[in-house]
């Protein structure tokens, strides 16, 4: 498994243009071994027994132009968890949000089949306002390597400084998926938003800020686009109780304590790494290695 660390280049690219592009994440092996998990987890089938939180897609009763997506497919397989809980990938998501330390949100399965269509432009923390700090790093892996017009993630360079829009009206196979960003550019008085697609071989990727416009396009090239993303927050991170309706938190706020204790649990919200040292226990002998 590689070893990753951000360089102080690609951390002042990241402050400057909200993203960042990274080599060498994880190796061919690994990225051809999640892969290999992808068409079970599609069907239905999770190695661990465990639905993922989200299952946006599933073979035989989804509609076949869209995007395959699953949420938290870590708690489904551990070939995913081996991955989404490294905590090198913590450290760097902590770095780059100023950060004590980070746990996990979610993850994204991510799978797009040739003539699929767009996924909607948006900000990920226009999301997350049930959390404090809302904030949110996100490391995007690509599992093939990708073409601009295979459909691979697009990030607006500088959008992270924009004001913070409300959720997009549609995020999956919409008929235009940068009507939202376009708005909110004009918003800001930015005539020609710089729009860079996420151009990587397998097993690089990128790291892009919560605020940080992105989405993608229907997939036009020649071969499927699958990718694997892992959100990051801060480790200390809480619920918003009253915020809790609101954006993603009726699907994740059925792990808030009813006890006044807004703290999130680190069985569903895992801790990858923190710079005291602390990493939740109970991780290495999930993935078989305790």
């Amino acid at each position: 498994m590689n070893t990753f660390e951000l360089t102080d280049c690609e951390i002042e690219t990241f402050h400057r243009d909200g993203f960042v592009f990274v080599d060498n994440l994880i190796d061919d092996e690994t990225a051809e071994r999640i892969k290999a998990r992808y068409e079970r987890m599609f069907r239905g089938e999770f190695e661990t027994g465990i639905r993922p939180d989200e299952v946006n897609w599933q073979e035989g009763v989804s509609d076949p132009s869209l995007t395959r997506q699953i949420c938290n497919g870590w708690k489904g397989d551990r070939t995913v968890a081996e991955t989404v809980l490294r905590e090198d990938i913590g450290r760097a998501c902590a770095t780059l949000g100023g950060w004590p330390g980070a746990r996990i949100k979610v993850d994204n399965v991510l799978w797009k089949p040739v003539g699929t269509r767009p996924l909607g432009m948006h900000q990920d923390c226009a999301y997350l306002d049930w959390i404090d700090p809302n904030e949110m790093i996100s490391c995007w892996i690509a599992l093939d390597d990708t073409s601009a017009d295979a459909g691979t993630m697009e990030l607006v360079r500088g959008s992270h400084k924009w004001s913070r829009a409300a959720p997009i009206e549609q995020f999956h196979g919409p008929e235009d998926y940068t009507k939202e960003m376009r708005e909110a550019a004009a918003a800001q008085g930015v005539g020609e938003p710089d729009v860079v697609p996420v151009v990587v071989r397998k097993g690089g990727g990128s790291f892009h800020h919560g605020n940080t416009w992105h989405g993608s396009n229907a997939n036009l090239g020649g071969s499927a686009r699958r990718s694997l993303v892992v959100h990051c927050l801060s480790s200390e991170a809480c619920f918003v109780p009253r915020n809790i309706a609101h954006g993603t938190g009726p699907m994740y706020g059925r792990y808030m304590r009813h006890d006044g204790n807004a703290v999130m649990d680190d069985n569903y919200f895992p801790i990858l790494w923190t710079a005291d040292g602390a990493r939740s226990p109970w991780i290495d002998s999930y993935l078989g290695s305790g």
